[in-house]
């Protein structure tokens, strides 16, 4: 197992950033509090998980101020044409890659990512901008001729798109602090909605600074306000509020199902987990099934509901896959998150790092082999392999949210389509084969939103539509098409046609 890298002190962390809500723009409770003591009770301290140093504080948005936020945005109407849409999307897209570095501190800062993951959602965020600005430019609407049938008319039916009446209430998490919140603020932009966007209370400094990238490439501050804050005295608001005509949640089933409850009459799209699996048949190449089963397994630290949470491998090629995979993980550097040389930062608290050792070790009790890592410092916590896995452990069972490869061997095609099949979730997929009938089976078959072949379950352009059923989401799916059709209503009108 590679050695954690540098210890904290020798590589600094940004300077604090205190921040104030953005209510249309404007920023409000920068000052609450005493200057230097960001631990005020009404602000949340952001911690920097590597070492606990303080990386920012931001306000606890009250009750009035949430809905001050959304009364606000719906007396806005925005007013920008396409053209002017597609040039704020694109010169805030080039303001991110002006800025890779200082963004990807800041994300690194806050949730622990180490800056070679970072620097690479900073780039994913520059592309979630870019497609939106290229969306906006697209002739959305639709046309058909009415003479089709008997019974029809010389006249011809027209579609358009146009924006909610009301407000998008928009929730993001922790595992993606930017490009979860591009993903839902790029969408509003490009149909000229109106956003409230609510980002994780563990990560809301990429919000923030997202946000003051696209006002300063020229969007209206009304069409976007950003509120920071306890969920336990906020969150309800978030989605009842009578402004709110559209709520869009990235985060954990439990709050998903939470959500669809208490809305209402209200569209919602829910984003949830994900129990993904590698699929390795008998024939594949182990050397790529291995390296895509590493990178699948550790990259975000894991923290990703596409991560490999599950390795099925047939019984014939487990022995050698297995070596692989230890060996690929031995030689997975982490550690301090600063260091822009680690493959591998923390994971967001050393909470939910304690989760994954009692998990792990919990599986060991019933039967399973640890083969390396399962070892913690904090919030620090090491690749780990485990086989003699099996379907009903809690560790497969349930979404671990972390940098764990569990092992479950199978003997058929069969098997592997039930076990895959065999839980809650149904987000994404990965199989490595060769053989065609194979591919057209588990593509049929997988109870899932997505099979990549021969990629990690992840594999996904910004563009493209990303989602999943059963308890992995509900509504639209994401992705800057999708998204967009989520966040606007169609109209369909007729005229005369000679």
């Amino acid at each position: 197992m590679a050695e954690p890298s540098t210890p904290a002190a020798s590589l600094p962390l940004p300077a604090p950033r205190h921040e104030g809500l953005r209510i249309a723009g404007q920023i409000v409770g920068a000052d609450r509090g005493e200057p230097g003591n960001p631990d005020d009770s009404r602000r949340i301290t952001v911690r920097h998980p590597y070492g606990g140093a303080v990386v920012g504080s931001v306000p606890k948005a009250s009750l009035a101020e949430v809905r001050l936020a959304f009364e606000t945005a719906k007396a806005y109407r925005p007013t920008l044409s396409r053209a002017d849409r597609a040039a704020i999307l694109n010169r805030a897209g080039a303001l991110v890659r002006e800025r890779v570095d200082q963004l990807a501190a800041i994300i690194s800062a806050e949730s622990g990512l180490c800056l070679k993951d970072s620097r690479y959602e900073t780039g994913r965020v520059a592309d979630v901008l870019v497609f939106g600005a290229i969306e906006c430019l697209r002739d959305d609407g639709q046309s058909f001729a009415c003479d089709l049938t008997p019974h029809g008319k010389k006249r011809r039916v027209h579609t358009l798109r146009e924006p909610l009446l009301g407000v998008i209430s928009a929730i993001t998490p922790f595992n993606h602090p930017m490009n979860q919140v591009a993903h839902k603020v790029v969408p509003s932009v490009a149909t000229n909605n109106r956003m409230v966007l609510k980002p994780s209370e563990k990560v809301p400094l990429s919000a923030l600074a997202f946000a003051d990238l696209l006002y300063e490439a020229g969007l209206p501050p009304a069409m976007l306000s950003v509120v920071t804050g306890d969920p336990a005295e906020i969150a309800d608001e978030l989605l009842t509020n009578p402004a709110v005509d559209l709520i869009t949640f990235t985060g954990g089933v439990a709050i998903g199902k939470y959500i669809a409850a208490k809305a209402g009459y209200r569209r919602i799209v829910l984003e949830l987990g994900g129990n993904d699996p590698l699929i390795v048949m008998d024939d594949a190449d182990l050397d790529e099934a291995s390296t895509l089963a590493v990178q699948g397994s550790y990259k975000n630290s894991g923290q990703r509901c596409t991560a490999v949470k599950r390795l099925l491998v047939h019984q014939a090629v487990a022995a050698r896959f297995t070596e692989l995979v230890v060996e690929k993980t031995r030689a997975w550097t982490f550690g301090n998150p600063m260091d822009a040389s680690v493959d591998m930062g923390t994971v967001i608290s050393e909470q939910a790092a304690r989760q994954f050792e009692a998990r792990v070790n919990e599986a060991v009790a019933q039967g399973a082999r640890l083969l390396c890592g399962n070892q913690r410092d904090g919030a620090l916590y090491a690749p780990t392999v485990v086989d003699n896995v099996r379907p009903e452990m809690t560790l497969v069972r349930e979404e671990t949210f972390g940098p764990v490869s569990p092992i479950i061997t199978f003997a058929s095609i069969d098997e592997a389509i039930a076990i895959s099949n065999g839980t809650a979730y149904g987000l994404s997929s990965a199989v490595c084969t060769n053989r065609l009938d194979h591919i057209m089976r588990f593509v049929a078959e997988l109870q899932v939103g997505t099979v990549n072949v021969r990629e990690v379950p992840g594999y996904r352009l910004e563009l493209t539509p990303f989602g999943g059923i059963k308890d992995s989401g509900l509504g639209y799916k994401e992705g800057v098409q999708e998204a967009i059709k989520s966040f606007t209503n169609t109209k369909t009108y007729s005229l005369p046609w000679t």
